[in-house]
């Protein structure tokens, strides 16, 4: 059988109630009454804590130290990112409304952003997310372009593909003789393999939200409503976050999408088919806690044939 990754890493600073209410109370004077308003904790992955403040409000909280930086990158950039993705493609963004600072109660930066309604992508079904192709290839029209010099550096997305290919055959590796149907294992291998004899991205570094996948939108009324969590922010080779094609889409959903963004540059799409074997080869390692990143996972790699 494969091997797995244990579950999720414990949080290094549980932020409790108490303690969210101690920050909202000593830093969100933006939002009146914030510290008094209903919370409730929504939703833990590997980085962050998120809380619903109110009906309009959600907070961000850190649970490692490593993911500090991520928070302060979307402090940082999303104020002025996010209303260009919001004008081109009608798609909300959590950009803060309060950029908590590191205080004696809790060192790292925390956010307060507008709440979106809806459902994690997730829930929604492939044969359910056609609708998605015009505004998410709007999106990432007004994301990917020529980010500054001083952008966050993320040294595993947005790089050329074969700085990671020791790590994705490695996964390819753990996967092979696993519960998965060994002929989907075989096609992430090939998509991988051919990727990699693409030519490099040879343009100027873009702005990638570098996660791009179903679990980081908000689906509403059989639509699209929200593009979230751009902790992994960086610039690169727009491949990646292009590899949404075939993590969100079925075949039809994926060709809307593809003439949706205009691009017809072959290569470009033989890397971002790439990157899709290689997020959902990963996902598909390190998702034995949660059932629906590794349904997710087997469901990318069923497209990637």
């Amino acid at each position: 059988m494969v091997a797995v990754v244990p579950d999720a890493p414990a949080a290094e600073i549980p932020a409790d109630r108490s303690l969210v209410r101690r920050l909202l109370a000593h830093q969100a004077s933006a939002i009146p009454g914030a510290a008094r308003l209903p919370l409730r904790l929504v939703d833990e992955g590997w980085d962050n804590r998120i809380w619903r403040l109110g009906t309009a409000w959600t907070v961000r909280l850190p649970r490692r130290a490593i993911a500090a930086p991520l928070i302060e990158g979307e402090q940082r950039w999303l104020p002025t990112l996010g209303p260009r993705i919001a004008a081109a493609s009608g798609l909300a963004v959590p950009v803060p409304v309060v950029a908590g600072r590191p205080s004696a109660d809790f060192p790292w930066p925390w956010s307060v952003a507008a709440w979106t309604a809806g459902a994690s992508g997730l829930a929604v079904p492939r044969t359910g997310r056609r609708t998605w192709a015009v505004p998410l290839a709007r999106a990432l029209g007004a994301l990917h372009r020529i980010a500054p010099a001083d952008h966050p550096v993320n040294p595993f997305r947005g790089v050329p593909l074969a700085m990671r290919d020791a790590g994705v055959r490695e996964n390819l590796d753990r996967l092979a003789g696993g519960r998965l149907d060994p002929a989907l294992v075989r096609a992430a291998g090939e998509a991988w393999t051919a990727a990699l004899a693409q030519p490099e991205w040879s343009g100027a570094p873009v702005w990638i939200h570098g996660d791009l996948h179903p679990g980081n939108v908000i689906a509403r009324d059989e639509g699209l409503a929200a593009i979230i969590d751009f902790g992994d922010l960086t610039a690169g080779d727009p491949a990646y976050d292009l590899a949404a094609a075939w993590l969100a889409f079925d075949r039809g959903g994926r060709a809307d999408f593809v003439s949706a963004t205009g691009i017809t540059d072959d290569a470009l799409w033989a890397r971002a088919r790439g990157w899709a074997a290689a997020v959902a080869s990963m996902l598909a390692v390190r998702s034995d806690d949660r059932a629906d990143y590794a349904a997710l996972a087997e469901g990318t790699l069923r497209q990637l044939g």
